[in-house]
């Protein structure tokens, strides 16, 4: 994955960091900066990703009454578009409280 060229503009900002973990950078890569934008974008992605399975496992109160919604139920209020959803592909599954989603027996 290739992020630091990707970001468009670009802010100086000041990071004290201890001797060692400089060492340990200066190791791998010599270009500091790249390395710091790459950790930095893969721990944002990893608490990102974090959040969205917390999210699913524990449905917001909001969204509770969809959480019995099925996919076909879903797609039918479409107008237009429901060719962008194949209702018959994929696995599926039902929120079940205090166990999250599970799969539908066959």
């Amino acid at each position: 994955m290739k992020y630091f060229n990707d970001m468009g503009t670009t802010e100086r900002v000041t990071v004290t960091l201890n001797a060692d973990l400089i060492e340990r950078i200066d190791r791998l890569e010599r270009n500091r900066s790249r390395f710091i934008a790459e950790a930095v974008e893969h721990e944002l992605a990893s608490r990102r990703h974090d959040a969205l399975l917390r999210s699913v496992r524990s449905p917001h109160a909001d969204t509770a009454e969809f959480v019995d919604t099925g996919l076909g139920d879903w797609t039918s209020v479409l107008s237009g578009d429901e060719d962008l959803v194949d209702t018959a592909a994929g696995t599926p599954v039902r929120w079940v409280e205090g166990q999250g989603w599970t799969k539908e027996p066959a």
